[in-house]
C-alpha cells in the first residue's frame, strides 16, 4: 500500500475530476476504485485499472474519453500533474502476503474515513435526523443486512421506535407505508456492494413517500447516491474473495453517537437498561 499521508487530498481532487459527468455502472466502478485508490492512481496502467476495478480494458478507455480525454494515457497524464508527488506509490508493497494486504487496505480505508469526518457537520446533521424520527427506518439487504442489524440492535437501547427492514419483496413498501403513517420522517439504509436492484427502488418509493434518506453508502458514486438527502462514504476492502466492511461498521457507530447525542434522554435509557439487565443476571462478567 501506498504513503497515505498526502491521499485526501489527492481523493478530493478525483471527485472534482468526477462530478458533474453522467456515468454509466461500469464507469462508476472504475471511479469508485480510483478513488480508494487515489494515491496509486496515476500510476496504473489501463490494463491494470482494469483488473483492480473487474472491468474490460476497452471500458477504461471509453471512461476516460467519457470525462473529456482523448483516451486513458492523456487523463492517466493529467492525474500526474495534479496528484502530489509526495502520493507515489511506496515501495515493499509486495513484503505483505494477501492476508496483510486486505489489513492494510481497511488501515487505509480507516484512514480515509478519519480524513473526511475532518468536517463532522453531515455525521451531527443525520444524528439529529435519526433522534428525531419516530418511528426510525433501518434498511440494509443482502450484504449490508449485518450492518443495518448492527445498528437497530443498539440503536433500540436508546431510541423508542426503531424498525429493521432487513427482508426485500413486496411488503418492503409496505412497511414504509406503515412508518410513514406511524410518523417517521427519517430512513437509514446501509449499502454494500453488489448492490440489490430493490434497495435504490425501496430508497425511490421512501423519498416518494417524504421520507428524508440517509444512507452510508461505499462510495459517493453508488447506485443509490441519487435516492439519497445525505450520504455519508465509507470505503470496503475488497482485496478478500468476500468485501470487507470496517469502515461502514465504524461509521454506523458514530451516526449512534451522534443520535445519542441528540436524544435528550439517551443515558437515562442507558442507564435503565444496564439496571434491568444487572437484575436479570443477563450477562457474565
Amino acid at each position: 500500500m501506498s504513503d497515505t499521508g498526502g491521499e485526501p487530498e489527492a481523493t478530493a481532487r478525483l471527485q472534482k475530476l468526477f462530478e458533474g459527468h453522467r456515468l454509466t455502472p461500469t464507469q462508476r466502478r472504475i471511479a469508485h476504485c480510483m478513488v480508494r485508490r487515489a494515491a496509486d492512481a496515476p500510476f496504473l496502467s489501463s490494463v491494470e485499472l482494469a483488473e483492480l476495478a473487474g472491468v474490460s480494458q476497452p471500458s477504461v478507455t471509453r471512461f476516460a474519453v467519457a470525462l473529456g480525454f482523448d483516451g486513458y494515457p492523456a487523463l492517466r497524464r493529467h492525474l500526474r500533474d495534479v496528484v502530489p508527488a509526495a502520493d507515489a506509490p511506496a515501495e515493499g508493497d509486495s513484503a505483505y502476503n494477501e492476508y496483510q494486504q486486505a489489513v492494510q487496505v481497511e488501515i487505509d480505508n480507516l484512514r480515509h474515513l478519519s480524513s473526511v469526518l475532518a468536517d463532522p457537520a453531515p455525521v451531527t446533521r443525520a444524528g439529529r435526523l435519526l433522534a428525531t424520527s419516530r418511528p426510525l427506518l433501518v434498511l440494509g439487504l443482502r450484504a449490508a443486512g449485518a450492518q443495518a442489524a448492527g445498528f437497530a440492535y443498539f440503536a433500540r437501547k436508546v431510541h423508542p421506535d426503531v424498525r429493521l427492514l432487513d427482508e426485500g419483496g413486496t411488503l418492503l413498501a409496505d412497511r414504509i407505508d406503515a412508518a410513514v403513517r406511524a410518523g417517521a420522517s427519517t430512513l437509514l439504509c446501509f449499502a454494500l456492494p453488489r448492490h440489490p436492484r430493490e434497495v435504490v427502488e425501496a430508497l425511490e418509493y421512501a423519498q416518494g413517500q417524504g421520507l428524508t434518506v440517509v444512507t452510508v453508502a461505499d462510495s459517493t458514486f453508488a447506485p443509490v447516491a441519487r435516492h439519497s438527502d445525505l450520504l455519508l462514504p465509507a470505503a470496503v476492502g475488497t482485496g478478500l474473495a468476500f468485501d470487507t466492511a470496517c469502515a461502514p461498521m465504524l461509521l454506523g457507530r458514530m451516526l449512534l453517537e451522534a443520535m445519542c447525542d441528540a436524544l435528550p434522554d439517551a443515558q437515562a435509557r442507558l442507564e435503565e437498561f444496564d439496571a434491568k439487565a444487572a437484575a436479570r443476571g443477563l450477562f457474565v462478567e
